[in-house]
């Protein structure tokens, strides 16, 4: 009798991939989020700074961080854990929106300034 042998790749690696997310997705669910917690927070006070160049974006990663502690004070710890992920992220997409909008208003600045010494050479 031949022993059982698992191909290297394929449907079997899948599958065992599969099973040890889970098991260890299980492992670590009832465990609170205090990590992304933090770096939620952390990530949102510092894209407050730039509240006035990315209010749409901040106010999306504000609302998530309050989701996510809500989800916290009544110990859905998963739900937590996803919405201070999205938190971070969004906190994120707020600093680099507020960045871009900054630039653009750099570029338009620099554009004018070209402009008007374009004007003052035509001129002498």
């Amino acid at each position: 009798m031949h022993p059982l042998r698992f191909p290297s790749r394929g449907p079997w690696a899948l599958l065992l991939g599969a099973a040890v997310l889970t098991l260890s997705a299980c492992a670590t669910a009832g465990d609170p989020p205090k990590e992304q917690m933090a770096a939620a927070r952390t990530a949102v006070d510092q894209a407050s700074g730039n509240a006035a160049d990315a209010p749409a974006e901040l106010a999306v990663a504000r609302d998530k961080l309050a989701r996510a502690q809500a989800a916290l004070a009544r110990g859905d710890h998963v739900q937590a854990r996803q919405l201070a992920d999205e938190a971070t992220a969004d906190a994120a997409l707020a600093q680099a929106t507020a960045r871009s909008v900054r630039a653009s208003r750099a570029l338009a600045e620099v554009r004018e300034s070209i402009q008007q010494l374009q004007s003052q050479l035509n001129r002498s």
